[in-house]
């Protein structure tokens, strides 16, 4: 398999000026020789990452970015809050550096005291914590990343990209009881709202790449906000409003595995310009319109949002050209916000999209939601794409426009020089062959909806029979909510999604109010503006 029929070339990131490209002798804008490991939930992520972040010791190196930093939220249990967990690597000697949204106020539910507190808890433990407001009016900084380098053993060194903030509400696991310490969310998802998510654990010499990543945003010379408010208060509080200097990057971890990654990234064109973006960049969507044109039997999807009809047009095209492609969608069942400013407009701009893939794919087009065993709904935050079993994706953005578009986002996309032998050998009909990372992949996100064990997976590998049992066990679930949940409760989680339907009058409202204010995507501009996309 050739790896630039899927993966961008350094032209076609669009951002000549980033040096995640040109960081190799070999002039790839890709890294091989990598082991990456999918991690489904965050509850297996945070006990991992906890372990990793107590053997650190000084003269390592613990980056991160997040959306959201919530100081108490614990690792596994008691005396593993994040905050507890990151100062006291500081107080060892690790160099702790963090990028924190500074969010907007919490009133309008964002983070903005939360991830205030977590950066005072890493600072007075002699660590480095920025509040970073270096987005463009109404945007955000959404990667979440780790960075775990070790000084005296390069082979130890692990980075961590995904959909998981180190905030409440992400320590799930498969059960999908939901996280003790939870964030208020819509009413329909309970006290404790169950949560799906993913998160990629990255070793070899891509752990280098995420390392850039953060260190371009470190290093940006601009302000860290541009609000005269927001400066005055730091001012008053000494918080920092420079990035102090980082040690030199070392060299790459040895190669370890049969992966290669290329890292995707989502950066704004703000008028300000970041120094390493100062036309933004867009190689998320570039990297998927590239792979969503070799799409030939099954795109498989996961995802918080869907819900721009600009980004399902490039899914549509994909429909559309091939008759025999096949696309299945995991999304939430409900907004995660009652009311008309949270539930409204997410209703509004997921249904325009969906039937924009339903114009394209008809029957071939299938969405589910999750509910755990109790029928509480799950939300599904993970962002995750696998195409043919052969390209795969793990990371922070959705598909919004937002994270194609204005959000800073990072995603990895991961190709398995490893052959799956198992049928069909070759299910893109490109002569790519399935490839084992993608296809265990999608196979374990399968057994956990369908509820699944051991090896009884034979008839997910074909696209056609994989569609049709993920609607054969919705149906069934279907059939016994319908009875009144009378009788055993049938295996799987999966419920078939049914836009909401509005009323005449609400719909006459909100949509001119949608498309002004409360666009979900956040900012009603094309895509396609500039030939930046």
């Amino acid at each position: 398999m050739t790896e630039d029929k899927w993966f961008l070339a350094p032209e076609e990131r669009g951002n000549p000026a980033s040096r995640i490209d040109t960081r190799r002798d070999d002039g790839l804008a890709w890294s091989r020789g990598n082991t990456v490991r999918p991690i489904p939930h965050g509850a297996p992520y945070f006990a991992e990452l906890l372990t990793r972040v107590r053997e650190l010791r000084a003269g390592d190196l613990l980056l991160f970015t997040d959306w959201r930093g919530d100081p108490g939220e614990r690792l596994d249990g008691p005396g593993t809050e994040v905050a507890h967990v990151f100062a006291d690597a500081a107080r060892r000697g690790v160099v702790v550096k963090g990028l924190l949204w500074r969010s907007h106020w919490d009133r309008l539910f964002f983070s903005a005291e939360e991830n205030r507190h977590l950066g005072d808890a890493i600072e007075a433990a002699g660590g480095e914590c920025l509040r970073d407001m270096r987005v463009p009016v109404g945007g955000s900084h959404h990667q979440k990343l780790v960075v775990l380098r070790h000084r005296d053993d390069p082979r130890r060194d692990i980075a961590f990209v995904g959909g998981i903030d180190l905030c409440w509400s992400r320590r799930d696991d498969a059960s999908h009881s939901g996280d003790v310490q939870a964030a208020p969310m819509a009413k329909v998802y309970g006290d404790r709202p169950p949560w799906h998510d993913v998160q990629a654990a990255i070793q070899g010499p891509a752990v280098g790449d995420v390392e850039a990543v953060f260190r371009e945003r470190w290093d940006d010379p601009q302000p860290l906000t541009r609000n005269p408010v927001h400066r005055v208060a730091d001012l008053i509080r000494h918080e920092d409003t420079l990035a102090d200097p980082m040690p030199p990057q070392t060299a790459d971890p040895p190669a370890c595995g049969p992966h290669a990654v290329q890292l995707l990234r989502t950066y704004a064109h703000r008028r300000t310009r970041y120094a390493f973006a100062p036309q933004g960049e867009r190689s998320i969507a570039r990297g998927y319109l590239k792979a969503l044109r070799r799409a030939r039997g099954l795109i498989y999807i996961e995802d918080q949002y869907l819900w721009s009809p600009e980004v399902a047009k490039s899914f549509a095209e994909a429909l559309t050209a091939n008759p025999d492609l096949r696309m299945i969608s995991v999304l939430p069942l409900h907004p995660d916000q009652d009311g008309p400013i949270g539930g409204v407009p997410q209703i509004l701009g997921r249904n325009q999209a969906l039937d924009v893939l339903k114009r394209a794919g008809g029957d071939r087009v299938a969405v589910y939601g999750l509910e755990n065993r109790e029928g509480t709904p799950v939300y599904v935050h993970a962002k995750v794409c696998v195409v043919d079993d052969v390209w795969a994706t793990i990371g922070s953005d959705n598909f919004n426009r937002r994270s194609w578009t204005y959000d800073s986002e990072l995603t990895c996309a991961i190709l398995d020089e490893t052959r799956d032998d198992r049928e069909p050998a070759d299910p893109g009909g490109l002569g790519d062959g399935a490839r084992r990372l993608a296809r265990d992949l999608r196979l374990t996100l399968a057994r956990e909806h369908l509820e699944r064990t051991g090896d009884s997976d034979a008839d997910l590998l074909d696209p056609v029979s994989f569609f049709d049992a993920f609607a054969s066990c919705a149906a069934a679930l279907e059939r016994w909510h319908a009875g009144g949940r009378r009788g055993p409760r049938p295996p799987g989680r999966l419920r078939t999604y049914r836009p909401a339907p509005m009323s005449p009058w609400t719909a006459a409202w909100a949509t001119p109010f949608y498309r002004i204010v409360c666009d979900p995507d956040g900012r009603p501009r094309t895509m396609r503006r500039a030939g930046r996309y």
